[in-house]
């Protein structure tokens, strides 16, 4: 089996199991409807990750890895240094509330089945955290801009008083004028 192989496996199975949860809540999340949905035996399953943790680690990894590349790649490419990991960050939570919240599976996933799952993405929160407090505008103001844009993603993610377009668009331009950038 090619690398290449072996990799869109890997991936069928992590999409496989991110639609059961989406679609079907966490509790239908077992090997056997992860093996069925991707198409692949449960032997083949096992080849890739031995457990239902293993699994689940590997779709928090997943989502983090995805999610932190495109908030790092936002950075890097705004021509405004000061607030740009700022505006990353809020650029980034905004979309994956437009996209449908995809990676959320994961979250829901480790945290129903093991929160010590979340480790990895704990992780993540402190150096992002650690890079937005220092993007060159105050820490204050940088890390209530993150936490506005956390809480529009967690307002979403569980259906509470979700904001209409409209508005969620005049938020999202607030925020990025608070760091310092101009909306595009």
């Amino acid at each position: 089996m090619t690398a290449h192989n072996v990799n869109s496996k890997r991936e069928a199975i992590l999409n496989a199991a991110s639609t059961i949860v989406q679609r079907d809540g966490m509790g239908q999340l077992t090997l056997d409807a992860v093996a069925k949905e991707a198409g692949v035996s449960k032997g083949g399953l096992l080849y890739h990750f031995a457990s239902k943790d293993a699994l689940i680690t590997g779709m928090v990894d997943k989502s983090n890895e995805e999610y932190g590349q495109n908030v790092q790649l936002k950075a890097e490419a705004d021509p405004t240094v000061q607030g740009s990991w700022s505006r990353a960050y809020v650029g980034t939570a905004f979309e994956e509330v437009e996209q449908g919240l995809d990676r959320s599976s994961a979250l829901f996933a480790a945290a129903f089945a093991n929160p010590k799952l979340l480790d990895g993405m704990r992780e993540q929160f402190k150096n992002w955290q650690n890079n937005i407090i220092h993007d060159g505008i105050d820490p204050v103001q940088a890390t209530i801009i993150r936490l506005a844009a956390d809480g529009l993603w967690f307002t979403e993610l569980f259906g509470m008083a979700q904001l209409d377009e409209k508005l969620r668009d005049q938020v999202f331009e607030q925020l990025i004028s608070w760091s310092g950038g101009n909306k595009e």
